[in-house]
């Protein structure tokens, strides 16, 4: 994976799951690569090493938080609306 690539859902250890970089528009970047460790900024800013081995998602994640609002609240309003034709 190139340095700078966009990645999501990390895992901070091997086997455990996605745990890092998991909201809708969360992203994290690789900004370099030692050894058997990689190292990621992740969105809150934070700077932190993981194993090379451990699997992440390549891009951003599913939407960004205001889209999401968006479609909640004209669900919301298409469900309080009574249709009485």
């Amino acid at each position: 994976m190139p340095l700078g690539t966009a990645i999501h859902n990390i895992e901070i250890t091997l086997g455990r799951g996605g745990q890092l970089a998991r909201a809708a528009g969360a992203v994290a970047k690789l900004i370099a690569k030692e050894g058997k460790s990689a190292t990621l900024k992740l969105p809150s800013g934070e700077v932190r090493l993981i194993s090379k081995n451990c699997s992440a998602t390549v891009g951003q994640g599913a939407a960004k938080p205001n889209e999401i609002k968006a479609k909640a609240t004209l669900h919301t309003l298409g469900v309080s609306i009574p249709r009485w034709f």
